[in-house]
C-alpha cells in the first residue's frame, strides 16, 4: 500500500520539478535583461548627446563640452565612477551634480547655466541639464558602470 501511494505522487512531483524549472528560467531571464547595455554617443560639433538603450536610441539632449582653450578628450570609454553631489576639485568647489567619470577627471554631469546648453562652454567634461544627468545617472547605475560605454566625436 505505501509504494502504491509513492507511484500515485510521482506524476506531482515531476509536475512540481517542471513548474519549479520554468520559474527559475523566467528569473534569470528577466535578470539577463537587465543586464544590458548603455551607449553615450555625444556629437561634438553638434553639441548633442543621444543615449541608446539597448541598442536603441532612448534619449537625445543638448550638452555643452569644451569651450575655446579646454579640450574634450574624444575616444570611447567605459564609465569609471559615479558621484551623485559631487563638486569640483579643480574649479572652485563649483556643483557637478549626477556625476559619471568616465577618463580620469573628465565627467558627464548636469549644470545650472543651462542657457549655455547647446554651445561650448566647459573646461572640459561634458554638461547636461541637471533632469537630464539624473536620468543618466540612475540608468548607469541600473546598468551598471561596465555597461555603460560614453563615446566622444566630432
Amino acid at each position: 500500500m505505501h509504494r502504491a501511494r509513492l507511484a500515485d505522487l510521482r506524476p506531482v512531483a515531476k509536475f512540481v520539478a517542471v513548474v519549479c524549472l520554468l520559474w527559475m528560467l523566467t528569473l534569470l531571464s528577466s535578470t539577463t535583461a537587465q543586464a544590458g547595455k548603455i551607449l553615450v554617443k555625444v556629437d561634438i560639433s553638434q553639441q548633442r548627446m543621444t543615449v541608446y538603450q539597448n541598442g536603441f536610441p532612448r534619449y537625445n539632449w543638448k550638452v555643452s563640452t569644451a569651450r575655446r582653450g579646454k579640450v574634450t578628450p574624444r575616444g570611447r570609454w567605459k564609465a569609471k565612477w559615479l558621484s551623485r553631489h559631487h563638486r569640483s576639485s579643480r574649479y572652485n568647489g563649483a556643483a557637478m551634480p549626477h556625476s559619471i567619470f568616465y577618463s580620469g577627471n573628465f565627467a558627464i554631469h548636469g549644470t545650472y547655466n543651462i542657457k549655455r546648453l547647446g554651445r561650448p562652454a566647459s573646461a572640459g567634461c561634458i554638461r547636461l541639464h541637471p533632469k537630464n544627468a539624473a536620468i543618466l545617472f540612475d540608468l548607469t547605475k541600473s546598468y551598471g558602470l561596465r555597461n555603460t560605454t560614453v563615446s566622444v566625436s566630432n
